[in-house]
């Protein structure tokens, strides 16, 4: 239910700065300027949509998984448990690629890409122990 929590949190982060980039919101609620920098920077697309759109999904994926892992017919799932370690994972490795290039490239910091970063470096912390939580349950039987 944690992850369910988290992923969720996410959700409506993504979509505040999807609905930025895509022009429903005039400023962006950050107090350095820097959040803007980024959106408006030619890294802040991929493949024609917006990054946060893409976090969107991420994290709109990492709720459906983790919610169906509360459901009885899948709460002693490894399968699932396996599918979230992975999808954090690669969306700790993206957003690990996305804040070089605020570092290097862009050379702004947006407060709200480092919260974004920070929830899925806990999400994948949540997975690997749920993970191994999953694996010490199934030694001990």
């Amino acid at each position: 239910m944690t992850l369910s929590a988290l992923a969720l949190a996410g959700v409506f982060l993504a979509l505040y700065l999807t609905l930025y980039k895509l022009g429903y919101i005039g400023r962006l609620v950050c107090g350095t300027g820097e959040c803007e920098t980024v959106q408006l920077s030619k890294w802040s697309t991929l493949l024609g949509q917006p990054i946060a759109l893409w976090g969107c999904g991420f994290y709109l994926a990492t709720f459906a998984v983790a919610t169906a892992g509360t459901t009885e017919r899948w709460a002693a799932s490894r399968a699932l448990s396996v599918v979230l370690v992975v999808l954090t994972g690669w969306g700790v490795a993206f957003s690990g690629f996305l804040t070089y290039l605020e570092l290097f490239e862009i050379h702004a910091i947006c407060r709200y890409c480092v919260v974004s970063a920070l929830l899925t470096c806990v999400l994948f912390v949540v997975a690997v122990l749920d993970l191994r939580d999953y694996r010490s349950a199934r030694s001990d039987v």
